[in-house]
């Protein structure tokens, strides 16, 4: 992790498409995420993203890059208030997320010899000490252990405990996992 972004590299005992379908299909984003995209993956495409009853559009929320199998790139989500609520974030911590710049996340899947895959993650563009990328650096780590989890046991993790969110933001945890 650097000061403005977040790289994550794991292995997965899955093929790449396999990876890909976790990472793409609302019925596998949805039991290790939580939410789910609604969108065709081409690029320029709208993104909806569904979590716990929040649907959040913008239309900055678009598809950056797609190679099925391969690669998938996308700018990260709008803040609303509405998504705000539905995870349980306070209206000020929200705010302070929101004045953050649009962030992207980028996954590339590459095939290790015949039983494996390589997945890396980067998510980049965040204020360098910002919120955001405090909150993204710890969610990430469980994120993609449970997709790895799930891939590789047909189960994910389970969900955590929320953690309350501190006077000073910089420590929260993120939405999702």
């Amino acid at each position: 992790m650097s000061d403005s972004a977040i790289t994550y590299t794991l292995y997965i005992q899955a093929d790449p498409s396999r990876v890909w379908q976790a990472l793409t299909e609302p019925a596998f984003t949805r039991r290790y995420w939580g939410l789910s995209f609604e969108t065709d993956w081409t690029v320029g495409s709208a993104m909806v993203w569904e979590e716990r009853g929040a649907r959040t559009t913008d239309p900055a929320q678009v598809v950056l890059a797609c190679v099925p199998h391969r690669l998938l790139a996308y700018t990260w989500h709008t803040f609303t208030p509405r998504w705000a609520a539905a995870v349980g974030i306070s209206e000020e911590l929200r705010a302070e997320l929101e004045r953050e710049p649009r962030t992207k996340v980028t996954y590339e899947i590459e095939p290790v010899g015949d039983t494996l895959a390589r997945l890396t993650v980067r998510h980049e563009g965040f204020t360098p000490g910002g919120t955001l990328i405090g909150m993204c650096g710890r969610a990430w780590p469980m994120l993609a252990s449970s997709l790895k989890t799930l891939l590789e046991t047909g189960a994910p993790l389970p969900e955590p405990e929320p953690e309350p969110e501190p006077e000073n933001t910089q420590g929260h945890g993120t939405h999702g996992r």
